[in-house]
């Protein structure tokens, strides 16, 4: 619907806003974004999982990749971007930048957020929240920092409208992201509206359960293409059978996300996108029985894991059940990944010196032909398993300063 410039009881005209969805007047204004002038977004992502997650870029389309702290800079055509925040794993969150300038003190950070046509990208009826991120700058408080973006956008409509729009951090209509680092502030919009690891799947949970961008690096690092079964021992809620899952079957990592930030833009190509989700889901393939498969000694964790796989494309054909791995007879031939329970999950009162001798003692005389995965929450137990391990590598991800073991089963 076209809004008309507001117009107060004293028939003084408020300052025209442009029309969202006009292109014509967005082009006689000569409103562009630096995504717009570049086709250029940042997606941030840990640390240890960066160099996988630049690999993945590359495999859906992204082009002149390079790497910052916590991030990758990456160019993508359209199409190719709306694919990579529909199908990318590793992803913590993907930003589209709208402006950047050099930032010394709140009133430039007011100033400038104010110059942006915000209701090209909402209405004053439509909610917003503010993700802010201070580092290394003369404003020192990153909750300041967004308040100042936040009172300049409620303003922004104010001046405009006579209507502030209102704060949602639950639920927004856009979510808007603010980095300042040395002096320089960049603002974005949030592509997908909230953090990336929030695939959907997850419906019942359990005590500390590993966050789905960990699992989907676990299974990446694996080098697992479903020429041997996959199983884990020790499956809690089924992340990482959840995400062998996905994986396998090509099922897009945001298969369930409702709304996508991306689609406020001005630009959005609605029929683009469409057809790029149809493309992807049509990929969608089936999982041979017995591919993949897990256990517990828990009977909450086994129907948590069946809870969750049940939502997934083809999550009733991954075999769960109920069993301590040291009752298991054997796992041959396969590829084993796990997350063992460490102090969270098994409480500070167990024997975990014993626990990680007994499933080290289960990989060498019961896994015969297999390579095990094993990512340890806690890297100190590690040296309790009586294994000498392939490689072991750090991947700090999802809060967890954990490391991940690889074990050569002969």
């Amino acid at each position: 619907m076209t809004r008309q410039p507001h117009v107060k009881d004293t028939g003084v005209i408020k300052k025209t806003i442009l029309q969202k969805g006009q292109g014509r007047l967005r082009k006689l204004a000569k409103l562009q974004y630096i995504y717009e002038k570049k086709s250029r977004y940042f997606a941030q992502v840990a640390e240890t999982a960066k160099m996988m997650a630049g690999r993945e870029l590359e495999e859906l389309g992204a082009k002149d990749i390079s790497y910052e702290f916590r991030g990758i800079w990456f160019t993508a055509a359209k199409p190719d971007f709306y694919k990579i925040t529909y199908q990318a794993r590793l992803l913590s969150r993907i930003l589209i930048p709208l402006v950047t300038f050099p930032c010394k003190d709140k009133d430039v950070l007011y100033r400038e957020a104010r110059k942006i046509s915000w209701e090209e990208l909402m209405t004053p009826k439509q909610t917003f929240s503010i993700v802010a991120n201070v580092s290394e700058s003369s404003i020192t408080h990153s909750n300041f920092a967004g308040l100042r973006v936040k009172d300049a956008i409620a303003d922004y409509f104010r001046d405009r409208t006579n209507r502030r729009p209102s704060v949602d951090t639950k639920d927004p209509y856009i979510v808007v992201n603010l980095y300042l680092h040395r002096d320089v502030a960049t603002l974005s919009l949030d592509a997908s509206m909230g953090p990336l690891h929030k695939r959907g799947y997850r419906e019942a949970s359990v005590s500390a359960p590993m966050q789905e961008t960990v699992a989907a690096a676990i299974i990446r690092k694996s080098e697992w293409d479903g020429t041997v079964p996959l199983y884990d021992p020790m499956c809690g809620s089924g992340t990482l059978l959840a995400e062998a899952l996905m994986k396998y079957c090509r099922i897009p990592a945001q298969v369930f996300r409702t709304r996508f930030g991306f689609e406020a833009l001005p630009d959005f190509d609605p029929r683009l996108w469409e057809e790029i989700k149809q493309a992807a889901d049509k990929n969608i393939r089936p999982l041979p029985q017995g591919l993949i498969a897990g256990s517990d000694i828990s009977e909450h964790s086994v129907t948590a894991a069946k809870t969750n796989l049940m939502g997934l494309h083809h999550g009733a054909d991954v075999t769960v059940s109920q069993i301590d791995f040291r009752e298991i007879p054997g796992i041959e031939d396969s590829l084993i990944v796990t997350n063992p329970p460490y102090g969270i999950r098994m409480g500070k009162d167990r024997d975990l010196k014993t626990f990680y001798q007994d499933l080290g003692l289960f990989l060498r005389e019961r896994c015969a032909r297999s390579t095990a995965l094993v990512y340890f929450g806690d890297p100190k137990y590690i040296k309790h398993v009586p294994l000498a391990p392939s490689w072991k590598e750090p991947l700090t991800i999802g809060g967890l300063d954990g490391k991940l073991v690889k074990y050569q089963l002969f």
